[in-house]
């Protein structure tokens, strides 16, 4: 009687998953059933293993035999919802191919390879995401570091949206050192002139001097950590939050760098020759923000603008000109609700406050800044390593350099020496 009770519910199991095979068939005539029939057959799996599990036991003949069945026809699947997929995207005629997709190849290269982005990044915190084919749209660093050049050109990108400075600098992405060549001498010797001249005089030439100023590369890196909980929320866009997050910090440590710059790394737009110096230590006169003007030649006015720290700013806000109006004017329409002699006001936590020998403010306009930043961007996924606290680590190196290549468009105003 047992053995006959077994054989019924066998019989029975048996007929259930005919049944959900012929179901399955059914659905999978389209994709989207294809890939319902894997999930559906994955789950199989995991009922099996976790049955053994449960009852702590070896797996039987048959759930032994049925487990190897259900893995090869995922595998089949697999390569059938490839070839699927590849052939979806086939266009039948080249030219229309061209045509039609030619503005949107590079969106769709694009979304499949942020798509891969964060199909990786969720497999990184356990979840359940399908392996597809062109999820491989991403290159593999030396070091095993994930490098999704959308995602790199999404952060660059952001970190210039948030960060002025950058913006508004002249920004090279170059590999290796970059030689940007400079005419002429800071003595004036060498440089090109213009003059009268009667006729069958000679033209006195000057061969002229080139020099060169070198950006390199210097490594830096930003990590963001992010919990597990929140990146396994469906909800959440993955790719947005890790490249809002990753390009604020970049921002912050950029905007300091082009500002500052670091003894024997990245040298900042302070480190422009064009320095003024203020009468006090400690205070700043509306005759010394002209002068500071002045120091920028009429050519390169159009685009220029003042950078300061918050507290520079506020003693600014107080100085009133002969009239009696403040030299700060409101500004509703621009980044910054406020304009001093005409020209934009950046604030920033970055520059030096007014103190004895401090540069307290910038002026002029930062194409005179020059930057590179590499373009091999590297994000590394760091799952070990903040496993105990339930979050995972992302990890972006770059390589950077800044200097100034042209000091005639930025000038300083340094306080006076104690």
């Amino acid at each position: 009687m047992r053995a006959f009770r077994r054989h019924l519910v066998r019989e029975e199991v048996k007929r259930r998953k005919v049944a959900a095979r012929k179901a399955m068939q059914y659905r999978a005539e389209t994709l989207k059933g294809l890939h319902e029939k894997r999930v559906t057959l994955v789950q199989e799996m995991k009922d099996l293993a976790e049955t053994a599990e449960n009852e702590q036991r070896a797996m039987s003949e048959d759930e032994d035999a049925r487990f190897d069945e259900l893995e090869k026809e995922v595998q089949a699947l697999d390569k059938t919802i490839e070839k699927l997929e590849r052939a979806r995207n086939l266009k039948l005629d080249k030219q229309d191919d061209g045509q039609q997709n030619g503005e949107n190849g590079q969106e769709d290269a694009e979304k499949l390879e942020e798509r891969a982005f964060e199909n990786y990044i969720r497999r990184a915190c356990g979840a359940e995401v399908q392996i597809r084919a062109d999820d491989l749209n991403m290159t593999m660093g030396d070091n095993g570091a994930i490098v999704p050049s959308t995602i790199a050109n999404k952060i660059i990108t952001t970190v210039k949206d948030i960060c002025p400075i950058l913006q508004r600098a002249t920004l090279y992405h170059t590999k290796g050192d970059l030689l940007i060549p400079v005419w002429g001498l800071a003595d004036g010797n060498h440089n090109i002139t213009v003059a009268y001249h009667e006729e069958f005089e000679d033209i006195a030439a000057d061969t002229g001097k080139f020099t060169s100023i070198a950006l390199k590369g210097y490594l830096a890196a930003a990590l963001v950590k992010i919990g597990k909980s929140l990146i396994n929320n469906a909800q959440i866009n993955v790719v947005s939050f890790v490249v809002t997050e990753m390009s604020k910090q970049i921002a912050e440590f950029l905007e300091k760098e082009l500002l500052i710059g670091t003894e024997g790394k990245a040298r900042g737009a302070l480190d422009t020759t064009n320095v003024k110096t203020s009468a006090s230590s400690t205070v700043i006169t509306a005759d010394e923000l002209v002068t500071l003007q002045a120091a920028i030649k009429q050519v390169y006015q159009k685009n220029a603008c003042w950078i300061m720290h918050p507290d520079t700013f506020t003693a600014i806000k107080l100085l009133k000109d002969g009239n009696g109006r403040y030299l700060l004017q409101d500004d509703y329409t621009g980044e910054f609700p406020y304009r001093l002699l005409g020209k934009p006001v950046y604030v920033s936590d970055n520059m030096p406050k007014m103190a004895a020998g401090a540069k307290a403010i910038l002026y002029g306009e930062l194409s005179g800044l020059s930057v590179n930043i590499r373009e091999n961007i590297q994000i590394q996924i760091l799952n070990e390593l903040y496993a105990t606290k339930h979050a995972i680590g992302i990890n972006a190196w770059f390589e950077f350099d800044s200097v100034v290549t042209e000091h005639e468009k930025l000038a300083t105003l340094q306080m006076k020496a104690a």
